[in-house]
Formats: structure tokens, sequence, C-alpha cells
């Protein structure tokens, strides 16, 4: 996962710590500056900050202070409880932080060797599919010296504020953080992607089979080392920020800490009733104003719960920000859910791991339309189609696609503004089992993502065996950008870009020939075949000039449904295309019959049902079945 970090802006830490302690001077970071314009991108600060080192702040500071704890954080002044949610998640996650904060010891206060301190820290991020390093000095904003951002429970403990300096010099300065997302920050902390779950929309408080689901889902990926947060969606500038008469903060983003199923009761008898409860343990990034309803640290429910399955869980009764709600009162009570997944692509894990495809892509504009990639989101049916192409397959008979793309990270600073972000989304279509080449005219639409203006959009789709092309696009046209397509499978999908239209010309086509035609063939299905008392397990091949598609074999059935296509560039098109129906059986398959498709361009009607026929080349005659054909042809070979 880390084998390659990259410096960024090009600091090297070691060479930079090194230096300063040949020099016995604290590093001063000129690419972030302990000036306003690290602080804001626009408008004028407000009481006078002052830069400060932790020696200046406390009298012993440390990176972690009884090591490292969701409890640690506190929000401070910028609208950025999204990062230290993410924060809170990321420090229950020793494998995660470790590789956040890389090298803790080394970088930890010596008190017995002050001369071997040089004001110099270094964090790990993921930014747009590559780990980078950020090098940062040790001066942090404080107004009457408080940290006026992010800091501890402990005014001596450092991490979080030195972490979140690091995240801002990505952002560009402190204010960009204000009103962020917690999706991005469990990415950057990760390498992971993100899910985001609309809980009212999906009903899941009202609707327990879903509900049920869905916790399964949150357990799973909470146990697999993911991280998750929560959050009640602000409508209105008055209602960010509003407490309910819950306990719960509007607009607000808080880290699960924990999930689990408790057991209910008491001794032996809660040991063999099978009475379990789907809870979720979650944290306020402000360290105090929690939940009060049931399950709240004082509530009378816990009564229900043995002594030792309540230390197991670690109830305790502090204003700590800390707490347990059962998954239906947040499924009731939150609006959104982020599930982060760590994704695992290593063959030595145990749990399951994930085949990724990763891919670096533009939408460019171009005056040639061949050569445009802006075409605009499906809205736009003239230009749609112009936009960048990626196909992937599914090889299993169905499998789980996870599917992100993520445009580059805009930085916010005063020279530039705010960076802002394009809308953007894809979509997926079925298409021919042999395409290779760009898609021109629409297929079926197998799932769609949404569009929004976030820096990534994610989509989770469950997908039978075939081939797929993503089409991500901007919402409008002419809009240009990179983005960084993300496909995780269970097998390899050989996920690569379409950059032809067509089959290329070469010298060889003056002599070998160049297609004259296109050809696309679709196999609905077929009925009356011959079959055995069980029915036939048959498949269909689709041959045309030495290029041949198979599709699946279907199981049982006198009637089948192939649903598959081919895609044909024809030199000859005066061959027929053949068609045959074959029966699988374990020693040899049994031919049950064929057709012949002219596929003619001026052959207007579309879908065609013709009957089997044996292999007789003089006077063929009709074997049992019919097979439904949609043919298109067309002389123009980017029709299709």
């Amino acid at each position: 996962m880390f084998s390659c970090v990259k410096p960024y802006e090009d600091q090297n830490y070691s060479a930079l710590k090194r230096a300063c302690l040949r020099r016995k001077v604290l590093f001063e970071d000129p690419n972030f500056p302990a000036t306003d314009d690290s602080l804001y991108y626009k408008g004028t600060p407000g009481p006078t900050v002052r830069w400060k080192r932790p020696k200046d702040i406390c009298e012993d500071p440390r990176l972690f202070v009884d090591g490292i704890s969701s409890h640690d954080l506190h929000q401070g002044q910028v609208g950025n409880c999204w990062f230290v949610a993410a924060c809170s998640s990321l420090a229950s996650r020793e494998s995660l932080w470790q590789k956040v904060i890389p090298d803790w010891k080394e970088q930890e206060w010596d008190p017995e060797k002050p001369s071997a301190y040089a004001g110099i820290f270094h964090f790990h991020f993921w930014r747009f599919g590559e780990w980078v390093d950020v090098v940062i000095d040790d001066r942090l904003p404080t107004v009457n010296n408080q940290l006026i951002y992010c800091h501890s429970n402990s005014r001596s403990e450092f991490w979080c504020a030195l972490v979140e300096k690091a995240y801002a010099k990505l952002a560009g300065c402190y204010q960009a953080l204000d009103g962020g997302n917690t999706a991005d920050a469990l990415v950057d902390f990760t390498g992971g992607v993100s899910e985001p779950i609309d809980l009212t929309e999906g009903g899941f408080a009202n609707d327990e089979a879903k509900r049920n689901q869905l916790f399964e889902r949150v357990l799973k990926v909470h146990s697999r080392g993911g991280l998750i947060s929560a959050s009640i969606k602000a409508v209105t500038a008055a209602d960010m920020e509003a407490r309910l008469a819950c306990g719960l903060v509007k607009g607000h983003a808080y880290a699960i800490t924990d999930v689990r199923k408790v057991r209910l009761g008491h001794g032996l008898l809660a040991f063999f009733k099978s009475e379990k409860l789907d809870m979720i343990r979650l944290r306020n990034p402000w360290g105090e104003r929690e939940w009060n309803g049931p399950w709240s640290d004082t509530s009378e429910e816990w009564q229900k719960v043995s002594k030792s399955e309540r230390e197991k869980m670690g109830v305790t009764v502090q204003d700590d920000g800390e707490f347990w709600m059962t998954f239906e009162d947040v499924c009731r009570y939150f609006t959104d859910i982020i599930k982060c997944r760590v994704i695992n692509t290593s063959y030595l894990s145990i749990h399951k791991t994930w085949e990724e495809a990763r891919l670096r892509g533009a939408w460019t504009r171009h005056e040639d339309p061949r050569k445009n990639r802006s075409g605009g989101c499906i809205n736009h049916k003239d230009t749609f189609f112009q936009n960048p192409q990626y196909i992937f397959d599914v090889k299993k008979p169905e499998d789980e696609v996870l599917i992100c793309i993520q445009q580059r990270p805009k930085q916010s600073t005063r020279r530039d503004g705010k960076g802002e972000n394009l809308a953007i989304g894809f979509d997926i279509y079925k298409v021919e089992e042999n395409r290779e080449y760009r898609m021109h005219g629409l297929q079926h639409r197998a799932a769609s993502s949404i569009y929004i203006n976030s820096r990534s959009v994610f989509l989770r789709t469950d997908q039978p065996e075939g081939r797929y092309v993503i089409i991500p696009t901007t919402f409008e046209p002419g809009h240009t950008g990179e983005f960084l397509l993300r496909v995780f499978t269970d097998v390899p999908s050989n996920c690569r870009e379409l950059r032809l239209d067509e089959p290329p010309r070469s010298c060889w086509s003056s002599l070998c020939g160049y297609p004259q035609q296109v050809t696309q063939v679709h196999i609905l299905g077929a009925t009356g075949l011959k079959d055995s008392s069980t029915g036939a397990n048959s498949y269909v091949i689709i041959k045309c000039e030495g290029d041949k598609v198979r599709s699946a074999v279907q199981k049982g059935t006198s009637t089948p449904e192939y649903n598959v296509k081919g895609i044909f560039y024809r030199k000859k098109p005066g061959q027929p295309i053949t068609v045959q129906i074959w029966n699988h059986r374990v020693l040899k398959d049994e031919f049950l019959g064929q057709v012949h498709l002219k596929a003619d361009p001026d052959d207007l009607q579309a879908l065609h049902t013709l009957h089997l026929q044996d292999r007789s080349s003089r006077q063929p005659s009709d074997l049992p079945g019919t097979v439904a054909v949609c043919v298109f042809s067309s002389t123009s070979l980017t029709a299709v």
C-alpha cells in the first residue's frame, strides 16, 4: 500500500531534517508560511492570530499523551467537524493511523535529547491515486495562547493539530477545510473508497429487512478495518450545528467507533437466549453533548445487559461525546452514513480480496467531434458519446462491482480563490461480448451514478456476466478536468480505455481488405428446442468471418433467454453470419440447429424469428425450435 510515497512539492523530510539539525535551527516551511495566506483564501482575519511552536504553548509537548484515541479530539473554530470525525475514526484503527503518521516514534519529542528536535513533521495522505508525503513545520495558529483549530483534550498533545496542518497545506489553507466532506478525508487517510448512504431516501427506519441488510454491510466494513461516519443533514444555515431535543447536533459529522451485536440478559440466560441488539457507538467531535435517548450513557436500558458485556463494550457515564445507539435509532435520527471500505487487494488476506483497476483520464475540449472528450451527460445526446469510454468484463455469473470516479482535488488559495468541483457522474452500459471500439449509439444501461459536484462519485452494483462500458462525464458539455477511475471486482476485469472509433487502417488494409460494413447481432432467445426430460442445457454461437461470440449455458430449459450480443466489422458483407445453437453435454456437445443472417443494411425489419435448420449445404431442412434475433447493419462503421 505504501511501497511508493511521493514527496509533496518535492520536499524531502529526511534531507530537510538533517539540514536543520546540522545548522541547529528549527524548520520554517517556505511552502506553507506562518502568515494569513496559510489561514484564509478570502476575507480578512478576525482576532490577531499568532503562530506558535508547541514548546511556546506548553512545557512538555508530545505527539501522543497516553497513546492515541478517538477521545483526543476537539474541533476548534473552523467548521471542520467532518475532518475531526474522520480523525476520530482514524484514531480507532492502529494499522491506519500508523500509515498516516509514519515513523511516529522517531517523530515524537524526546525530552532527553532536545537537540534532536528540528520542528519538522511529515504525514502521508492518499491523493488522486498516489500516496504523498507532506512536510510541515510545527508552528500552529493560536489566539490567547490557545490552539484555534483542531486540538487535543490534553494541552500537551499535538498529533491532531499537526495532522490538520498538513491536511490544510494540501487543501491550500485552513479556511479551505471549512464545510468539507468526511467521505473525502476518509479516502485521503486510507486510499479506500467511500460509499455515501442516504438513510432517509432509502427508507431504512421503517423497513426492517433493508435495515438488517444495511447493518450487516456496516458491520462487515467495520470488522474489515473500514472507517464509518454518520450525520444529520442541515437544510438551512440556521439548522447548522443546531442541537435537537434528543441531544444530537444537525449538520455535524459523528465518527462511528464501534459496531456490534449486543447480547441481552444476564449470566447463562444471556448465553442461551439468542436475543441480540444491533448497536452502534458514535462520537461527537466536540467531545461533549451526547444522545439522551434509549441506550444513552445513564439510561435504564443498560440494566438489560450484563456487567461483563458492558465492560466489553466500554460503556461509560461521562459526557465525553461518545455514546451507544440502536441501529434502528441511528436510521431514524441520522440522515446519512458514509462507509469507507479499506480495499484489500492482498491474496494473503483471510478476508475477501478485490481486484482493482485504476485508470487516469481527462475531459478535454476539441473542435473535431472525434477528438472531443467533454460531451456532458446523457441529456446532451449529440455529444454524450464524445466522452472518455472504458471497457471492463464481469467474468462470473454475477459479481459485485464497485466503481469510483474522482476528480483532481482543487486547492483554495488567495491567488486563485476557492477551488470548485465540477458536477460529475457516470453511466454503465452492457455491450457486445466482443466490442473493442468506442460506442456511438445507446445500448442497455446497466446502472448509473448520481451527478454531484463532489470530489468523488461512488456506485456499488451487482451485474451479470458480460462486457460493459463506463462513460464518465461532467454534467455540462465543454467542461474540462482530470479524473481517476477505480473499478473493483472479484476477479480481474481487464478494464481499459477505448480510444479508437473503428478498426485502424494499416499498410496491409489494401491487400487484406478493410471492413465495408458493421453489423450488430443480438440473440434474444429461443423456443421449442429439442430437449430431454430435464430440458436442454443450450448455448448460442455467433460466427462471422472467423470471429466468434458465445453465450453462457442456459440450463434445463427448452425456451432459453440468451440475451447475448456481438459486433462484427465485415470485409465480405456478401457472406452470411451464422448463428448456431448447441446442447452442452458431458462428453460431446450436441448440435441443435442454426440459421444464416444476410444482415443487409437495407433490411429495415429489426426483429427476426427464424426456424432452426440442419447443417446440410444443399437443401437444409427444419429442426425443432426458433430463434429470435435483432440485427442492425450499416455501411458507416461508427453507427453502433
